[in-house]
């Protein structure tokens, strides 16, 4: 009952996110080559988990998810920015992402560049712009302070930086935890936080809400490398063992895929323990948490 409950709150806001995304593209006053470039790699399909961990803390604490739509959008703006520039010759080298040619394989390298870079600072144009009534300036502020944050030099991109000068290196567990909190972590807890911001949560709630988000982050790296060894390359949409052609660290290589495995186990416990501790609905984040931890792309 709990999994159809989700597969239901999963279709119906992935939708509504897929229609409002192109929709903010659309309206602006930019160059149509620059729009399409955008649009592309948004539409490319993907989960759309990070504004679905937005919307589902809205729900969680008896909120509107329409309250939260075009901040979710921002979110995955920015993944969607991140995405198009890991692809490039110059870092990851892809040429297919979710079943597609990667951005700078159909609009060139100059146009995906700036496509990037164009939904990264739209992102933050989009939060300032909201009108909702309950969003208060002081919301504003703070949403986009925490997304710069979780975004910047001392979230993703440090988290890139760091994987980059990890490659055909010997790292620790350490090392790696550092490179996904920052990397796929800080993103994934910062769609958890806002969604708790524009709820008006008490501190503490926010505070293990971002716990447990930061948990989930591991989760979810920890599945990807698995799934980059394990999964199922049509499923998945892109080639397997990416991860080993670019002499990158991952957790089945440096703990086995057992280890790796037991890992994913500890951290997706570590998540649910603080999820338990926030006073809010929490089985659709609870079922979340399982479908991140279980997933097969």
């Amino acid at each position: 009952m709990r999994n159809e409950r989700l597969q239901q709150f999963l279709a119906i806001h992935k939708q509504k996110i897929d229609e409002a995304l192109p929709q903010h593209i659309q309206k602006l006053q930019a160059p149509e080559s620059l729009k399409e470039a955008m649009v592309y790699s948004l539409q490319a399909g993907g989960k759309r988990v990070r504004p679905i961990l937005l919307l589902a803390t809205l729900h969680g604490f008896n909120q509107k998810e329409e309250l939260g739509i075009d901040v979710a959008c921002a979110i995955e703006m920015i993944h969607t920015y991140s995405l198009i520039h890991d692809d490039l010759p110059a870092m990851d080298d892809d040429d297919m992402r979710r079943g597609k040619p990667t951005n700078h394989k159909v609009f060139g390298e100059a146009l995906a560049i700036l496509a990037g870079d164009a939904l990264l600072t739209y992102s933050f144009q989009l939060i300032a712009g909201l009108k909702h009534p309950s969003i208060t300036s002081e919301m504003k502020v703070k949403l986009m302070e925490l997304l710069a944050k979780a975004a910047g030099p001392e979230g993703m991109v440090g988290g890139q930086v760091s994987d980059l000068d990890g490659e055909g290196k010997t790292l620790q567990l350490d090392d790696l935890e550092y490179i996904h909190h920052h990397k796929t972590g800080d993103l994934l807890a910062y769609s958890v936080v806002a969604g708790a911001i524009l709820a008006n949560a008490e501190q503490a709630e926010v505070d293990n809400l971002h716990a447990f988000a930061k948990e989930l982050g591991l989760v979810f790296q920890i599945k990807d490398d698995i799934l980059d060894v394990e999964g199922d390359e049509q499923t998945i949409g892109k080639p397997i063992g990416s991860d080993e052609d670019n002499n990158k660290v991952t957790y089945p290589s440096l703990l086995t895929m057992d280890g790796a495995k037991a890992k994913l186990n500890e951290h997706t416990s570590r998540a649910k323990e603080y999820l338990y501790k926030v006073k809010m609905e929490n089985s659709l984040l609870e079922a979340i948490t399982e479908y991140i931890a279980e997933r097969d792309h």
